[in-house]
């Protein structure tokens, strides 16, 4: 059962969200929606700031953000010139049957009622389009990257991530599995800025927010592979998982 708390927590850091999470790849978006029609209906679910509607625009396709909080849907009608977001959720989408030729969700699933979600989204695709969930991880086999992740208390890594969602139940084909690695340049302080927006640090007690703060800045101040640099690589997978609908 995912937590209504933390899944409605972005909305208060919304620009800071859009400014430094990271973006997904274009050849992962387009790998996504391979065999699509040019300017196909595309539905983005738990849309956020834009930040995927953006890539799915950017292919040339048309897309429809759906996203439940109302500081995201601001952010992402502010950043995204000419798209309004709707408000709804994976449980509930405000649109008729078969309305969309493809769905995608960056980052959200992970919060869905993926029982009713799948329901849903089987009845807003029209058969043969695509659901696609991507996510953006981060690369836990560099030493520091893997620290990071135990500090901020972050948990879905790559293989998590894939062990956990093996089907999207009986409305889809089996799932394919794309991997697209990128890296985010930033400077450690946005580093910690990003960590700022995930879930569990806009939750947590100011003690426990100003613990994750100075271990973070030890972390920066003392690895071997990040002392007195400006700027870090953060090293990510992007993994999509592909399904069409029966």
């Amino acid at each position: 059962m995912t937590d209504p708390t933390q899944a409605l927590s972005f909305g208060a850091v919304a620009a800071d969200y859009d400014r430094f999470r990271p973006r997904y790849p274009q050849e992962a978006v387009r790998w996504a929606l391979d065999g699509l029609a040019p300017s196909a209906r595309v539905v983005d679910l738990g849309a956020g700031t834009g930040i995927l509607t953006r890539a799915v625009l950017a292919l040339g396709h048309r897309a429809v953000p759906v996203e439940p909080d109302p500081g995201m849907r601001a952010q992402l009608d502010a950043g995204t010139p000419g798209t309004v977001a709707l408000a709804g959720s994976a449980e509930s989408v405000p649109l008729p049957d078969a309305a969309a030729d493809a769905v995608v969700v960056g980052q959200a699933y992970h919060w869905f009622d993926r029982e009713r979600a799948h329901a849903e989204i089987a009845r807003v695709v029209r058969p043969g389009g695509v659901f696609a969930p991507i996510w953006n991880v981060r690369d836990e086999e560099v030493s520091w990257v893997a620290e990071l992740s135990r500090i901020a208390h972050i948990g879905d890594s790559a293989g998590n991530v894939i062990d956990k969602y093996a089907d999207f139940g009986p409305d889809f084909d089996p799932i394919e599995l794309g991997r697209f690695a990128h890296t985010s340049t930033l400077t450690p302080d946005e580093v910690i800025e990003l960590l700022h927006t995930r879930s569990y640090w806009l939750t947590a007690t100011a003690k426990e927010r100003r613990k994750v703060d100075r271990e973070l800045r030890d972390l920066f101040a003392t690895h071997p592979d990040l002392a007195g640099r400006d700027t870090v690589g953060l090293p990510y997978q992007t993994l999509v998982f592909r399904a069409r609908r029966r």
